[in-house]
Protein backbone atom coordinates (compact mmCIF):
# COMPACT_ATOMS: atom_id res chain seq x y z
CA UNK A 1 0.00 0.00 0.00
CA UNK A 2 1.23 3.43 -0.85
CA UNK A 3 1.10 6.21 1.73
CA UNK A 4 -1.19 9.12 0.96
CA UNK A 5 0.65 12.45 0.60
CA UNK A 6 0.01 14.88 3.42
CA UNK A 7 -1.33 18.39 2.90
CA UNK A 8 2.04 19.87 3.91
CA UNK A 9 3.85 17.78 1.31
CA UNK A 10 1.39 18.84 -1.38
CA UNK A 11 1.85 22.50 -0.51
CA UNK A 12 5.66 22.12 -0.50
CA UNK A 13 5.59 20.46 -3.87
CA UNK A 14 3.31 23.14 -5.28
CA UNK A 15 5.47 25.99 -3.94
CA UNK A 16 8.60 24.32 -5.26
CA UNK A 17 7.04 23.90 -8.67
CA UNK A 18 5.92 27.55 -8.70
CA UNK A 19 9.44 28.73 -7.77
CA UNK A 20 10.98 26.58 -10.53
CA UNK A 21 8.54 27.95 -13.08
CA UNK A 22 9.29 31.51 -11.94
CA UNK A 23 13.03 30.95 -12.36
CA UNK A 24 12.50 29.30 -15.71
CA UNK A 25 10.29 32.09 -17.03
CA UNK A 26 12.42 34.99 -15.73
CA UNK A 27 12.92 37.19 -18.77
CA UNK A 28 16.02 39.12 -19.74
CA UNK A 29 14.26 42.36 -18.78
CA UNK A 30 13.95 41.18 -15.18
CA UNK A 31 17.65 40.38 -15.06
CA UNK A 32 18.53 43.71 -16.67
CA UNK A 33 16.37 45.63 -14.19
CA UNK A 34 17.98 43.82 -11.26
CA UNK A 35 21.46 44.64 -12.55
CA UNK A 36 20.42 48.24 -13.17
CA UNK A 37 19.05 48.53 -9.63
CA UNK A 38 22.32 47.26 -8.18
CA UNK A 39 24.29 49.76 -10.29
CA UNK A 40 22.04 52.63 -9.12
CA UNK A 41 22.57 51.63 -5.48
CA UNK A 42 26.33 51.50 -6.02
CA UNK A 43 26.24 54.94 -7.66
CA UNK A 44 24.32 56.37 -4.69
CA UNK A 45 26.25 54.75 -1.85
CA UNK A 46 29.77 54.30 -3.23
CA UNK A 47 30.94 57.80 -2.11
CA UNK A 48 29.56 57.15 1.39
CA UNK A 49 31.29 53.77 1.56
CA UNK A 50 34.57 55.37 0.48
CA UNK A 51 34.40 58.08 3.15
CA UNK A 52 33.64 55.49 5.84
CA UNK A 53 36.62 53.38 4.76
CA UNK A 54 38.97 56.37 4.67
CA UNK A 55 37.91 57.41 8.15
CA UNK A 56 40.18 54.56 9.34
CA UNK A 57 43.14 55.94 7.37
CA UNK A 58 46.27 56.58 9.44
CA UNK A 59 47.73 58.96 6.85
CA UNK A 60 48.13 62.69 7.21
CA UNK A 61 45.75 63.51 4.35
CA UNK A 62 42.43 61.88 3.55
CA UNK A 63 43.32 61.02 -0.04
CA UNK A 64 46.63 59.37 0.92
CA UNK A 65 46.05 55.88 2.34
CA UNK A 66 48.85 54.83 4.67
CA UNK A 67 47.25 52.09 6.70
CA UNK A 68 44.29 50.97 8.79
CA UNK A 69 43.84 52.36 12.28
CA UNK A 70 41.74 54.43 14.66
CA UNK A 71 44.08 57.44 14.76
CA UNK A 72 41.52 59.73 13.12
CA UNK A 73 38.90 58.99 15.79
CA UNK A 74 41.44 59.55 18.56
CA UNK A 75 42.43 62.88 16.97
CA UNK A 76 38.89 64.14 17.51
CA UNK A 77 39.52 64.03 21.27
CA UNK A 78 42.62 66.19 20.85
CA UNK A 79 41.22 69.02 18.70
CA UNK A 80 38.95 71.52 20.51
CA UNK A 81 37.91 73.11 17.19
CA UNK A 82 36.38 69.86 15.98
CA UNK A 83 34.70 69.21 19.32
CA UNK A 84 33.22 72.71 19.34
CA UNK A 85 31.92 72.36 15.77
CA UNK A 86 30.25 69.03 16.57
CA UNK A 87 28.80 70.42 19.80
CA UNK A 88 27.33 73.44 17.99
CA UNK A 89 25.81 71.21 15.31
CA UNK A 90 24.20 68.86 17.85
CA UNK A 91 22.80 71.68 20.00
CA UNK A 92 21.46 73.46 16.93
CA UNK A 93 19.92 70.26 15.60
CA UNK A 94 18.06 69.57 18.86
CA UNK A 95 16.74 73.15 19.22
CA UNK A 96 15.68 73.43 15.57
CA UNK A 97 14.01 69.99 15.79
CA UNK A 98 11.99 71.14 18.80
CA UNK A 99 10.94 74.35 17.00
CA UNK A 100 10.04 72.50 13.81
CA UNK A 101 8.13 69.81 15.71
CA UNK A 102 5.98 72.29 17.63
CA UNK A 103 5.14 74.47 14.63
CA UNK A 104 4.83 71.57 12.18
CA UNK A 105 2.63 69.50 14.50
CA UNK A 106 0.17 72.35 15.02
CA UNK A 107 0.08 73.08 11.29
CA UNK A 108 -0.37 69.41 10.37
CA UNK A 109 -3.20 68.91 12.86
CA UNK A 110 -4.96 72.06 11.65
CA UNK A 111 -4.74 70.98 8.00
CA UNK A 112 -5.99 67.46 8.77
CA UNK A 113 -8.85 68.39 11.10
CA UNK A 114 -10.06 71.63 9.52
CA UNK A 115 -10.06 71.01 5.75
CA UNK A 116 -10.91 73.76 3.34
CA UNK A 117 -9.54 75.93 0.58
CA UNK A 118 -7.05 77.47 2.97
CA UNK A 119 -5.34 74.08 3.38
CA UNK A 120 -4.27 74.03 -0.26
CA UNK A 121 -2.91 77.55 0.04
CA UNK A 122 -0.91 76.56 3.10
CA UNK A 123 0.32 73.38 1.42
CA UNK A 124 1.42 75.53 -1.51
CA UNK A 125 3.38 77.83 0.80
CA UNK A 126 4.98 74.86 2.56
CA UNK A 127 5.88 73.39 -0.81
CA UNK A 128 7.42 76.72 -1.77
CA UNK A 129 9.56 76.58 1.38
CA UNK A 130 10.59 73.02 0.50
CA UNK A 131 11.67 73.75 -3.09
CA UNK A 132 13.22 77.20 -2.59
CA UNK A 133 17.00 76.96 -3.10
CA UNK A 134 18.93 77.17 0.15
CA UNK A 135 20.99 80.06 -1.14
CA UNK A 136 17.81 82.13 -1.45
CA UNK A 137 16.83 81.30 2.12
CA UNK A 138 20.32 82.18 3.32
CA UNK A 139 20.43 85.53 1.51
CA UNK A 140 16.98 86.40 2.89
CA UNK A 141 17.70 85.27 6.44
CA UNK A 142 20.96 87.12 6.99
CA UNK A 143 19.64 90.71 6.68
CA UNK A 144 16.42 89.73 8.46
CA UNK A 145 18.27 88.36 11.50
CA UNK A 146 20.65 91.34 11.51
CA UNK A 147 17.64 93.69 11.43
CA UNK A 148 16.02 91.88 14.35
CA UNK A 149 19.21 91.71 16.39
CA UNK A 150 20.70 95.15 15.77
CA UNK A 151 18.05 97.53 14.44
CA UNK A 152 15.16 96.19 16.56
CA UNK A 153 17.38 95.57 19.58
CA UNK A 154 16.32 91.92 20.10
CA UNK A 155 19.71 90.76 21.28
CA UNK A 156 18.88 87.06 21.24
CA UNK A 157 19.11 87.15 17.44
CA UNK A 158 22.75 88.18 17.74
CA UNK A 159 23.51 84.79 19.27
CA UNK A 160 24.94 82.24 16.83
CA UNK A 161 22.99 79.26 18.23
CA UNK A 162 19.70 81.14 17.88
CA UNK A 163 20.47 82.14 14.31
CA UNK A 164 21.47 78.63 13.32
CA UNK A 165 18.40 77.14 15.01
CA UNK A 166 16.01 79.49 13.22
CA UNK A 167 17.67 78.90 9.87
CA UNK A 168 17.69 75.12 10.26
CA UNK A 169 14.05 74.91 11.38
CA UNK A 170 12.56 76.48 8.24
CA UNK A 171 12.70 73.46 5.93
CA UNK A 172 12.22 71.01 8.81
CA UNK A 173 8.92 72.69 9.82
CA UNK A 174 7.49 72.01 6.37
CA UNK A 175 8.60 68.37 6.55
CA UNK A 176 6.99 67.84 9.98
CA UNK A 177 3.77 69.45 8.73
CA UNK A 178 3.58 67.00 5.82
CA UNK A 179 4.23 64.01 8.06
CA UNK A 180 1.67 64.91 10.76
CA UNK A 181 -0.99 65.76 8.20
CA UNK A 182 -0.40 62.50 6.33
CA UNK A 183 -0.80 60.60 9.61
CA UNK A 184 -4.03 62.25 10.72
CA UNK A 185 -5.74 62.33 7.31
CA UNK A 186 -5.99 58.54 7.46
CA UNK A 187 -7.32 58.57 11.06
CA UNK A 188 -11.04 58.76 11.81
CA UNK A 189 -12.13 61.83 13.77
CA UNK A 190 -14.90 59.92 15.57
CA UNK A 191 -12.75 59.51 18.69
CA UNK A 192 -12.36 63.26 19.01
CA UNK A 193 -16.09 63.76 18.48
CA UNK A 194 -16.83 61.10 21.10
CA UNK A 195 -14.53 62.88 23.53
CA UNK A 196 -16.48 66.09 23.00
CA UNK A 197 -19.77 64.24 23.47
CA UNK A 198 -18.46 63.03 26.83
CA UNK A 199 -18.00 66.68 27.88
CA UNK A 200 -14.22 66.69 27.66
CA UNK A 201 -12.67 70.11 27.30
CA UNK A 202 -11.14 70.98 23.91
CA UNK A 203 -7.64 71.08 25.43
CA UNK A 204 -8.17 67.67 27.05
CA UNK A 205 -9.41 66.22 23.75
CA UNK A 206 -6.41 67.67 21.96
CA UNK A 207 -3.93 66.33 24.51
CA UNK A 208 -5.39 62.88 25.15
CA UNK A 209 -6.92 62.02 21.77
CA UNK A 210 -5.67 64.13 18.85
CA UNK A 211 -2.06 64.36 20.00
CA UNK A 212 -2.07 60.68 20.96
CA UNK A 213 -3.19 59.72 17.46
CA UNK A 214 -0.53 61.95 15.90
CA UNK A 215 2.28 61.03 18.33
CA UNK A 216 4.05 58.47 16.07
CA UNK A 217 4.21 61.06 13.30
CA UNK A 218 5.31 63.75 15.78
CA UNK A 219 8.22 61.60 16.97
CA UNK A 220 9.11 60.68 13.40
CA UNK A 221 9.03 64.35 12.42
CA UNK A 222 11.27 65.29 15.34
CA UNK A 223 13.89 62.71 14.40
CA UNK A 224 13.79 63.68 10.72
CA UNK A 225 14.06 67.36 11.62
CA UNK A 226 17.09 66.52 13.76
CA UNK A 227 18.84 64.75 10.87
CA UNK A 228 18.00 67.57 8.44
CA UNK A 229 19.45 70.17 10.79
CA UNK A 230 22.78 68.34 10.89
CA UNK A 231 23.30 69.09 7.19
CA UNK A 232 22.37 72.71 6.62
CA UNK A 233 25.59 74.02 5.14
CA UNK A 234 24.55 76.99 3.01
CA UNK A 235 22.21 78.66 5.51
CA UNK A 236 24.64 77.97 8.34
CA UNK A 237 27.53 79.52 6.42
CA UNK A 238 25.56 82.76 6.06
CA UNK A 239 23.96 83.16 9.49
CA UNK A 240 26.74 81.85 11.77
CA UNK A 241 28.69 84.19 14.01
CA UNK A 242 32.22 83.90 15.33
CA UNK A 243 32.58 81.14 17.91
CA UNK A 244 29.56 79.12 16.78
CA UNK A 245 30.80 77.39 13.64
CA UNK A 246 28.76 74.24 12.94
CA UNK A 247 30.28 71.05 11.61
CA UNK A 248 29.29 71.44 7.91
CA UNK A 249 30.84 74.91 7.76
CA UNK A 250 33.97 73.63 9.51
CA UNK A 251 34.35 70.93 6.86
CA UNK A 252 33.80 73.48 4.10
CA UNK A 253 36.59 75.66 5.45
CA UNK A 254 38.87 72.65 5.94
CA UNK A 255 38.76 71.86 2.22
CA UNK A 256 41.06 74.81 1.53
CA UNK A 257 43.92 73.33 3.56
CA UNK A 258 43.30 69.71 2.57
CA UNK A 259 40.92 67.19 4.04
CA UNK A 260 42.28 65.13 6.89
CA UNK A 261 41.12 61.69 8.07
CA UNK A 262 39.51 63.14 11.19
CA UNK A 263 37.03 64.92 8.90
CA UNK A 264 35.98 61.52 7.55
CA UNK A 265 35.87 60.12 11.08
CA UNK A 266 33.41 62.74 12.32
CA UNK A 267 31.41 62.39 9.10
CA UNK A 268 31.14 58.65 9.78
CA UNK A 269 29.86 59.37 13.30
CA UNK A 270 27.31 61.83 11.88
CA UNK A 271 26.22 59.20 9.37
CA UNK A 272 25.69 56.69 12.16
CA UNK A 273 23.60 59.23 14.09
CA UNK A 274 21.46 59.81 11.02
CA UNK A 275 20.96 56.09 10.43
CA UNK A 276 20.04 55.56 14.08
CA UNK A 277 17.51 58.40 13.89
CA UNK A 278 15.92 56.98 10.75
CA UNK A 279 15.81 53.52 12.28
CA UNK A 280 14.06 54.96 15.34
CA UNK A 281 11.53 56.66 13.05
CA UNK A 282 10.72 53.36 11.36
CA UNK A 283 10.57 51.57 14.73
CA UNK A 284 8.19 54.12 16.23
CA UNK A 285 5.85 53.90 13.24
CA UNK A 286 6.05 50.10 13.18
CA UNK A 287 5.14 49.86 16.87
CA UNK A 288 2.18 52.11 16.09
CA UNK A 289 0.92 49.40 13.74
CA UNK A 290 1.94 50.88 10.40
CA UNK A 291 2.90 48.66 7.49
CA UNK A 292 6.06 49.21 5.45
CA UNK A 293 4.04 51.11 2.84
CA UNK A 294 2.43 53.32 5.48
CA UNK A 295 5.83 53.99 7.09
CA UNK A 296 7.26 55.10 3.73
CA UNK A 297 4.19 57.25 3.10
CA UNK A 298 4.36 58.91 6.50
CA UNK A 299 8.12 59.61 6.28
CA UNK A 300 7.68 61.25 2.88
CA UNK A 301 4.55 63.15 3.84
CA UNK A 302 2.49 61.35 1.21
Amino acid sequence: MTAQPTTEAILRARDGGTARRTRAHRSWTDVALNVWGILVLLFLFAPIIVIVIYSFNTGRLLVSWDGFGFDAFLTILEKPAIQNAVRVSLITAVISAVIATILGTLAGIAMARHPGTWVWWLLGLLLLVSVTPEIVDAVALLPFLVWLGQDMGITMFNDGIVRLSVGSSLFATAVVSYIVRARLVGQDANLEEASGDLYARPLTTFRRVTLALAMPAVLAGFLLAFTLALDNTIVAAFVQVSGTTPWPVYVLSAVRSGLRPEIAAVSTIMLLLTLVALALVALVLKRAGDSATQIARTMTGG
